[in-house]
């Protein structure tokens, strides 16, 4: 039963981002080279849908049906979350969706599970906090899908080291469930490793987006102390989309509009292909990410200081790799607007 979801997922996510190739070719729905772009051909989007998919099939069914399983009103509401992420995403991918109604979209999502979740015994207090994070989420990973690859990899990445927790907490619904999202990316993977067949889209980025919160909330939910190795696991995609962010508003920019100022764009930008910058964040991810999230579990009474470490380390590589970017592109590596 446990291989069969996992299997289920990849097969489905494999089946259908094959036919989200023709469509978006017959639809038109072509992302085309430009400025403010990382591809040199039009590429198809929208290939996320095939994740999305998989996800509301298997879902269900491991977190209802195997050992430790979730109560009914948090697997609806997480489905119906992601429903409402991905249609807006969907919609979106097709033609162009005004930010107030995406956000919207994405706020009655977060709202709807996160309100579920905490009618399971949690403090009201919470919701706010779990409001923010997931809205964030969702949009950290909207932003970091930008080259070949790089996406569908953190998602395997993020979600195997969720299902691996969830596994060892005594958790096999939670963990079946989210090993089922990194079978889904994996396949997604197959297509989109450079030179990418299809991108994700939004369909796919904002879905994945809230589904690696709404597993860190679970795990969460489960043992709190959990939060701290689940947050080391995202630290990479974490640190780059908010230093990129915060960096942009402090300098005034309109931070709210498509840019090429991420550390991965950087890369890139400074003749690294894709599959290179994918390199340096997977090893990142499996030189530092991985250990330290196996020592913040391991010793969950000292696992918010390793945590706290691992994001100031990340940080100060970001702003190492960002500045080495800016010399090798610009004079003297002065700053200028993507």
């Amino acid at each position: 039963m446990t291989m069969g979801w996992l299997l289920a997922a990849l097969l489905i996510t494999l089946l259908l981002v094959r036919g989200a190739i023709a469509y978006a070719h017959r639809r038109g729905m072509l992302d085309q080279p430009g400025q403010r772009r990382s591809h040199s051909t039009p590429t198809p989007r929208g290939g996320g849908i095939g994740i999305v998919v998989a996800m509301l099939i298997c879902l269900p069914g491991a977190l209802w049906s195997l050992p430790a399983a979730w109560p009914v009103s948090v697997i609806a509401s997480l489905l119906g979350a992601l429903l409402l992420v991905a249609l807006a995403g969907w919609w979106d991918d097709h033609r162009p969706l005004p930010v107030l109604p995406r956000l919207g979209a994405q706020l009655l999502a977060v709202l709807w599970f996160s309100f579920t979740l905490m009618a399971t015994g949690l403090s009201w207090w919470w919701l706010p906090l779990l409001l923010g994070a997931g809205t964030w989420s969702i949009n950290l990973h909207n932003f970091m899908d930008g080259i070949d690859g790089l996406l569908a990899q953190q998602a395997i990445f993020v979600a195997s080291g969720l299902a691996w927790m969830a596994w060892v907490a005594a958790q096999p619904a939670l963990a079946v469930a989210t090993g089922s999202l990194a079978a889904a990316s994996l396949g997604f993977w197959f297509f989109n490793r450079p030179a990418a067949q299809i991108f994700m889209g939004d369909v796919g980025s904002g879905s994945i987006g809230l589904l690696i919160f709404a597993f860190t909330a679970m795990l969460w939910r489960v043992e709190p102390a959990l939060l701290w190795p689940a947050l080391i696991l995202s630290s990479a995609f974490v640190v780059d989309a908010s230093l990129t962010l915060l960096t942009r508003m402090l300098r005034g920019r309109r931070w709210h509009t498509a840019h090429r100022e991420h550390l991965y764009q950087w890369l890139v930008r400074s003749d690294r292909t894709h599959a290179q910058a994918d390199v340096a964040y997977l090893a990142w991810n499996l030189l530092i990410a991985a250990p330290l999230t196996w020592l913040a579990y391991s010793h969950l009474q000292i696992a918010l200081p390793i945590t706290i470490v691992v994001y100031l380390i990340a940080a100060a590589a970001w702003l190492a790799l960002k500045r080495r970017c800016l010399r090798r592109n610009l004079p003297g590596g002065r700053h200028v607007a993507a």
